[in-house]
């Protein structure tokens, strides 16, 4: 394992392990909070010692985002004001169960519907609780689609004219996809190019223009997986490397220019259509180990878990031109 995959499998784990110890530890633990640059806006300073590091983001149309808490099996709502309000926790597995990976139980991609459902994927290493799970308004928590126990469901996409879902597993390096009512995973696509190097391969995805996409963590690459007429996987194309540590990733409008989340390096990479990519935003503009990006209009707004800094888990935003 090199030493950049040893660094953040470390990173990962000991955040895992000090997130289950903060929440059981009574009182708060001052943090220190990151400067704030001129070009981004602090959300919310989130509370690491109750959980809150942030692994993947949807959009409200009141501009507030919805946020999966990685180690704390929660789901919570910040407003545009920096409030937080959690909306559900998800049950514990049975003890013994071990995550792939990652040991600790993983909330990791969450996506929302037109309808205001919220769906977002839970890893546990059981078979009773990994897979796709729906929230609505006012209701609870329910898996609508089991995944293999053995795999981690990280990424989630959703394919809004065809109604399904794409989750990105990055231990069985595997895109699966799943009705949006809910039913049996069809194993949507497999390759080399999706899998793992020694810790997490295929792990952020969108739906863009026809295609899948998909960014391998231990690759460093971004992918492109054309939707064929019949709905299958045509043939994997490798669009970008030398992004090693790559998390999430979103388009910056109609175009393929992308802005990238390098977890580990605690950057965001601005990635052309030709594949070249420069960072455009580092810890310095308030960045803790950036999770995982979302776009309404030109303002971005980046998660970030602090699995290595552990000081400032935080939401921000960043106003940002539409790039062809």
């Amino acid at each position: 394992m090199t030493t950049l995959l040893m660094r953040l499998r470390t990173g990962l784990l000991a955040s895992a392990v000090v997130t289950t110890i903060a929440v059981t530890t009574a009182g708060p633990v001052p943090t220190a909070a990151a400067a704030q640059p001129q070009s981004t806006r602090f959300v919310a300073h989130l509370d690491m010692t109750k959980g809150q590091r942030p692994e993947n983001i949807t959009l409200e149309p009141d501009g507030s985002a919805v946020v999966t808490f990685a180690y704390s099996r929660q789901i919570a709502r910040i407003t545009r004001d920096g409030k937080v309000r959690i909306l559900a926790t998800l049950p514990a597995p049975a003890a013994g169960s071990t995550t792939p990976a990652l040991s600790q139980p993983f909330l990791g991609g969450i996506v929302r519907a037109d309808d205001g459902a919220l769906y977002f994927l839970y890893a546990t290493g059981s078979s009773e609780l990994t897979g796709v799970w729906r929230l609505r308004a006012g209701g609870t928590p329910q898996r609508i689609a089991a995944l293999p126990a053995g795999g981690l469901p990280n990424g989630l996409a959703l394919d809004r004219s065809a109604r399904r879902l794409y989750v990105a597993d990055s231990v069985l390096g595997t895109i699966w996809s799943v009705p949006l009512t809910g039913g049996d995973p069809t194993r949507w696509s497999t390759g080399p190019e999706l899998a793992a190097a020694g810790f997490l391969g295929a792990n952020g995805i969108k739906v863009h223009k026809g295609s899948v996409w998909v960014s391998n963590l231990d690759q460093g690459t971004v992918l492109r997986i054309p939707v064929t007429r019949q709905g299958g996987a045509g043939s994997i194309e490798t669009r970008a490397t030398g992004l090693t540590n790559i998390d999430d990733f979103v388009f910056t409008g109609s175009g393929d220019t992308l802005l990238a989340a390098i977890n580990a390096d605690n950057t965001i990479d601005l990635v052309k259509p030709n594949g070249s990519h420069t960072v455009v935003l580092t810890g310095a503009d308030g960045l803790q180990n950036p999770t995982s990006l979302a776009l309404r209009g030109t303002t971005a707004y980046i998660a970030s878990g602090a699995y290595f800094t552990n000081i400032d888990p935080n939401l921000l935003t960043v106003r940002t031109a539409a790039r062809p």
